[in-house]
């Protein structure tokens, strides 16, 4: 079968590439032409954009693009198209996917949702185009279940990819040892530094993890870089920090941490999945209008970071806009470097935490049931 998928960020990259692997054993005559990254393209299939030009986040800066969104929209439309084929399959995304849905499903192709956009944390009006456009939606968090039942929509829940990423991690992690001779790290404990993958979320979040990092000496910081990022980005915040800058290690990192610093997404639940002592910053452009939103809408629910919506209550510490301030970490930080019994609350939440996630097998049961589905379909 051939099968179009549409992966914008550094996380739908990840998941799209173990998906794609799985349904290439489930299909053995399966095709793919993809937007996606490095990871989709090292599976196999013809990469037609990749998502580091497609990443604007934030109101201004996706005004400030619309010229750009507008081509990559017409340009996948047209692809699309042109490879007609038996399934587009969406991972997240969803500004740019639920438009590209709308336009598939108007020629009549079938469209499954890999990975749910976040609705249930705001924009849930977009659940009527869900409902529309979207022919079978696969989630990866247990709670998203009775959300799209409360708007009458079914959907198969398969897991969380996470839990598969970690396993295939840990069978040939470096040891301790390893990890720190390879990147000349000296002994003292590392603090992980997780600044987002996108350029906006790192000059809004990295100068204020070096501020922090600076006031800690006994500790070594160092930042999970992304190369996609370009990396004057980084020299330019960090000059002469004396922070580390490791690129595309965060898994090695995180499984060698004492503690991290987080912007807030999925680097936040990767972080408690590694039992890491984590605080979780974030900080978009808009001013008093964004921060009333946030506190308003957003923070009707546990909070902003997953670890916490997950739970349904705050296990980790989220400062979040206007709370983003260099006094509100520091004093959080102290408490993850320094306090055993504060270190232990948070890590017995992270095993509460990682029951709820279930077992590995994500991927391959999200493929074993899409193509069971599309085999029943080209029965009828």
């Amino acid at each position: 079968m051939r099968y179009y998928i549409i992966a914008g960020e550094a996380s739908g990259d990840l998941h799209g590439s173990n998906l794609m692997k799985e349904l290439a054993a489930a299909d053995k005559s399966a095709e793919f032409r993809f937007f996606g990254g490095d990871l989709m393209q090292a599976v196999g299939g013809q990469l037609v954009k990749h998502y580091r030009e497609m990443a604007f986040m934030g109101f201004l800066n996706v005004i400030l693009n619309l010229r750009t969104i507008g081509k990559n929209l017409e340009l996948c439309k047209k692809d699309i198209l042109q490879f007609q084929p038996d399934v587009l399959i969406l991972i997240d995304y969803p500004g740019f996917n639920l438009r590209i849905a709308e336009f598939v499903k108007q020629h009549h192709l079938k469209v499954f949702y890999y990975i749910s956009p976040k609705l249930w944390a705001w924009k849930e009006f977009r659940v009527k185009k869900i409902r529309e456009y979207v022919d079978e939606m696969f989630t990866i968090f247990p709670f998203e279940t009775g959300f799209y039942k409360k708007h009458n929509i079914d959907v198969h829940y398969v897991g969380n990819p996470l839990m598969d990423s970690l396993k295939s991690f840990k069978e040939n992690a470096l040891s301790e040892k390893k990890f720190r001779a390879s990147n000349q790290l000296d002994e003292r404990p590392v603090v992980a530094l997780l600044a987002g993958s996108r350029v906006q979320e790192i000059k809004r979040t990295l100068p204020l993890m070096i501020r922090i990092a600076t006031t800690f000496p006994d500790f070594q910081f160092v930042v999970a870089g992304v190369k996609s990022v370009g990396g004057d980005l980084y020299k330019n915040i960090l000059k002469d920090s004396g922070v580390r800058l490791i690129y595309d290690q965060t898994y090695d990192m995180l499984n060698n941490a004492h503690a991290a610093l987080v912007a807030s997404g999925t680097a936040a639940l990767e972080t408690a999945l590694f039992r890491v002592p984590q605080t979780v910053i974030y900080k978009v452009e808009g001013g008093w209008l964004t921060d009333f939103v946030f506190r308003n809408f957003i923070f009707k629910m546990a909070g902003v970071s997953l670890p916490n919506i997950i739970m349904d209550r705050e296990i980790v510490k989220e400062y979040v806009q206007k709370k983003m301030t260099f006094a509100n970490v520091k004093s959080e930080m102290q408490k993850l470097l320094f306090s055993d019994e504060y270190r232990t609350r948070i890590l017995a939440d992270y095993e509460q935490l990682a029951e709820l996630m279930g077992e590995p097998g994500c991927s391959k049961r999200a493929a074993q049931k899409m193509t069971e589905l599309l085999t029943l379909n080209a029965e009828k």
